[in-house]
């Protein structure tokens, strides 16, 4: 049996990241040999893996970055179970290794990004290895990149959300477009402008508004009718209040009964006479109010209410305009 001695094992776990009982055990089963004791740890660090194929991954390192160009603007995160780990200086370097390759390489999407290799392994296999030396589910959790004329990049303080966009032209002061970064961030818009959001985004927020508008034209209806029988609306607003309600003498259960008959007559007379233009002048406006909060040129500017984006960056470099952006973060 070959001699382990603590300069061997210190050596290995230089070389591996691992723990010290691990290295040591490595290099017991190894007899020794560093290869093959680094091969003894992959493969632990696999057979980890596997076993944590159904845990959840959903703290992680999340950080963006420019290319030296200025041109591509990167988001990578990479993905653990615990916030501890997180925060850990190791993973972070880790995963500031994972996104210089991004920047360096640019691959198509994540795959592909994990084929590309770190100190000549390929960064799969330094995933697999991280879940062995940490005993963490570890996972590339997102990749995204965005490629214009002058590109921006903004990770908030905790590397847990970060944003990418991009400009058509060169933004003259860098500071506008920290800002466009920063706004992304806060207030996470849908799309850059109205013409830009889904079709099917569009139509989902109108069968919305148009139930949100049946539903308060009804109770509005239903309120006045409570209110002429002598009742309060706020007393029989769910079957779970009238119960507690009456149960504290606040409402009678006859109470309770002529309300419940009221509720169901007005619902049924006034959801088929509610005119149908006035539904969808409603729903309109109710569109244009998602557009105004849900697009970015729309939105207001977190630094002054008074602009838009839009106007912001027209006052700031006129022409300029935001061709796309990309926002992730961890919840």
């Amino acid at each position: 049996m070959a001699n382990i001695t603590a300069a061997d094992i210190s050596k290995l776990r230089g070389m591996t990241g691992a723990g010290l009982m691990d290295c040591k055990g490595a290099l017991t089963e190894a007899e020794g040999d560093f290869d093959k004791a680094i091969e003894i740890l992959r493969k632990k660090g696999q057979k980890i893996a596997s076993k944590r194929q159904d845990r959840d991954a959903k703290e992680g390192c999340v950080l963006s970055g420019v290319t030296a160009d200025g041109k591509t603007a990167v988001i990578v995160c990479v993905n653990c179970e615990t916030d501890f780990v997180a925060k850990n200086g190791d993973f972070i370097a880790f995963t500031q290794s994972v996104l210089d390759v991004a920047m360096n390489v640019l691959p198509a999407n994540a795959e592909e990004l994990k084929q590309q290799e770190i100190g000549g392994r390929k960064i799969a296999d330094l995933l697999t290895d991280q879940m062995g030396k940490i005993g963490e589910k570890i996972d590339l959790g997102c990749y995204e990149k965005v490629t214009s004329e002058h590109s921006f990049a903004y990770t908030h303080m905790g590397n847990k959300l970060a944003t990418i966009v991009g400009f058509d032209a060169k933004v003259a002061d860098a500071q506008v477009g920290k800002d466009v970064a920063m706004q992304v961030a806060a207030m996470n818009p849908v799309a850059v402008d109205q013409k830009d959001v889904p079709q099917s985004v569009i139509d989902t927020e109108i069968e919305i508004a148009k139930e949100k508008t049946v539903q308060e034209q009804i109770q509005k209806a239903i309120d006045v009718e409570l209110k002429k029988a002598g009742i309060n609306p706020n007393h029989v607003d769910s079957e779970d209040h009238m119960a507690s309600n009456a149960a504290k003498g606040w409402i009678t259960e006859e109470q309770v009964e002529q309300a419940k008959a009221i509720i169901a007559k007005v619902t049924e007379e006034k959801k088929n006479s509610i005119p149908a233009a006035m539904i969808e002048n409603i729903a309109k406006g109710r569109l244009n109010k998602f557009f105004k909060e849900s697009t970015l040129m729309n939105q207001e500017f977190v630094k002054d209410s008074k602009l838009t984006i839009a106007q912001y960056i027209e006052s700031a470099q006129k022409g300029l305009k935001v061709t796309s952006f990309k926002r992730f973060g961890l919840n």
